[in-house]
């Protein structure tokens, strides 16, 4: 019995996901005044009526309400951001508030990655939640409702997404390796791609479930913050689910770092490039496997990364999202990058984090956008 739903302050449903039980509860609830022959409208019609009165009261009380219980012990947890109101239900006791609130936030960090700027309107955040075209409403709405369900699963048999921390497997051997690899070979050679002109590779890490196994990153690159990773690795066990159950791993394999404190964590620093460490005096190792081990499991690994050679990425799969940045001069949040996510092997996924030839444009933007807040509120202040 569980539900999520965006709405404006006109009560028009922006977006909604609901558990099968909680479904069919409200279409009997709904189907029982109905009068008889008469078919149940679109069941978002439904869901618009249903909390239209709690909608509607909440924008108009000077002091609203943040959360509430029905008779039959069903908790409401509402929240606006911005011009939208987010409104989670549970009524199967398996959530409490805090984990509602939390879902909450979970679903507008993934609406930033991945609308951006966007999402600091609240027209044209309506516009992308709810696009007129029927179909393309029902794909957005599907894979939004998809993402929901991959963190609600990985919150329920992942320890990491509980504490909402980022956690990373313990192998120094087997780290420096695909940390080498994705410098020397992967990064280096989409660099260079004359397909991928104006494109550069900023981060590049390796999952093992939901866990890091290796994590690459540029010279240039600003730190990944700890809830955008937590969000790429959403998406990434969307598109490429684990089958397995997550074992909790020991204490001595798993180190954990916890989005509750400093946002520290596991990133190692970059290899010396070519031009740093001699290349020149290096042996021609064409031809001759970059990993040696004797594990077969990790044989397996490197056989499945050097698959890459022969098939990178298509150029055109990337998605767009949208990430905070840090640079000297401040910090820019929801800057466009594009992202790849291969699968290695079953439960073991590559993703790669590039930055597009227009985000010196987005900077811009986003600098420009925020002078106009600050001189609109010197305009309010009088």
């Amino acid at each position: 019995m569980k539900c999520l739903l965006i709405a404006s302050e006109s009560a028009e449903v922006l977006f909604h996901w609901t558990d099968l039980e909680y479904q069919r509860n409200i279409q009997e609830q709904y189907g029982a005044s109905q009068e008889e022959g008469e078919e149940l409208p679109a069941f978002e019609d439904i869901l618009s009526t249903l909390f239209a009165p709690i909608i509607i009261s909440y924008s108009t009380m000077e002091d609203s309400y943040t959360s509430f219980t029905t008779d039959n012990n069903h908790i409401y947890v509402l929240h606006q951001f911005d011009e939208c109101l987010y409104i989670a239900v549970n009524g199967d006791g398996e959530e409490k508030e805090d984990d509602l609130r939390r879902k909450m936030y979970v679903m507008k960090k993934m609406t930033e990655v991945m609308f951006g700027m966007v999402t600091l309107s609240g027209t044209l955040l309506r516009k992308e939640l709810r696009p007129q075209d029927t179909e393309q409403r029902i794909r957005l709405w599907k894979h939004l409702q998809n993402l929901i369900e991959t963190y609600s699963h990985l919150r329920e048999n992942d320890q990491s997404f509980l504490v909402e921390a980022v956690e990373r497997l313990i192998h120094p051997m087997l780290c420096e390796q695909c940390i080498e690899f994705l410098e020397r070979r992967l990064v280096q050679q989409l660099n260079s791609s004359v397909e991928r002109a104006g494109e550069e590779v900023l981060h590049a890490f390796i999952l093992v479930h939901t866990k890091l196994l290796a994590f690459y990153s540029s010279r240039n690159a600003s730190i990944l913050t700890t809830s955008d990773l937590l969000a790429l690795i959403i998406m990434a066990q969307n598109m490429y689910p684990s089958n397995v159950d997550l074992d909790d791993p020991s204490p001595e394999d798993v180190e954990s770092t916890s989005g509750s404190g400093p946002e520290s964590f596991y990133t190692p620093e970059p290899s010396p490039s070519s031009r740093d460490s001699g290349s020149s005096d290096r042996p021609d190792r064409r031809g001759t496997p970059v990993f040696e081990f004797v594990d077969p499991d990790i044989q397996m690994a490197e056989d499945s990364l050097h698959a890459l050679e022969i098939s990178p990425p298509d150029p055109s799969t990337p998605r767009r999202v949208f990430l905070d940045i840090s640079l000297k001069d401040g910090l820019y949040p929801m800057m466009p990058h594009s992202m790849y996510c291969l699968p290695l092997w079953p439960g073991i996924t590559l993703v790669l984090l590039t930055k597009i030839p227009t985000s010196a444009v987005a900077l811009s933007v986003y600098k420009y956008l925020e002078d106009f807040d600050k001189l609109e509120k010197r305009l309010r202040e009088g």
